[in-house]
């Protein structure tokens, strides 16, 4: 009986020493009806991306600035359609605020990324995404691009976009706006 004891003693002991610690198992959100597994007001996922130009940064390295992560694929229709409306109503427009636009470019290689970029004409950083591990922090990996995140500077996500829709583009605009 004394050793059940101790071994309770020792098993609750256990168990309130890893509450709380940040080694616990998270179990991933499901997705929603637009293929998101964060929503709004969720403080977004920290990672770590490489640029094309070879730089690595991380999410957190932005905080205090506004920062909208723009998913993308060179095969994407859709991405081409929305790139130039970003780089001239988004990027060009804040550049020099606190403000970042990083567009991730999901599961393909450098050399095939650069040639999109050079095809799109966009000025604003490009960040490798090979595995999709990026995207699925922010979507079901299984879902399509074209979808933009906006954080806000305290690291909340602040609207979220899905495909190339103008309405939900200005409301976009509008939100980044008021952020800044």
């Amino acid at each position: 009986m004394k050793s059940i004891v101790a071994f309770l003693g020792i098993f609750c002991l256990f168990l309130s020493s890893c509450n709380g610690t940040k080694n616990t198992i998270s179990v991933p959100k499901s997705p929603d009806e637009r293929g998101f597994v964060v929503e709004i007001g969720q403080k977004a996922p920290d990672f770590k991306m490489t640029l094309i130009d070879g730089k690595s940064q991380s999410l957190s390295d932005l905080k205090g600035k506004v920062v909208v992560l723009q998913f993308t694929a060179s095969w994407c229709k859709v991405c081409r359609e929305e790139m130039p409306h970003l780089e001239k109503d988004v990027w060009q427009k804040h550049k020099d605020e606190d403000f970042v636009l990083i567009g991730i470019d999901k599961d393909e290689p450098l050399e095939k990324v650069k040639k999109f970029i050079n095809q799109t004409e966009v000025t604003y950083p490009i960040a490798l995404d090979p595995a999709a591990e990026i995207f699925s922090l922010f979507a079901d990996k299984q879902s399509g691009v074209t979808r933009n995140i906006v954080i806000d500077k305290k690291g909340k996500i602040v609207f979220l976009t899905r495909l190339f829709n103008e309405s939900e583009f200005s409301a976009m605009k509008n939100k980044i706006n008021t952020l800044l």
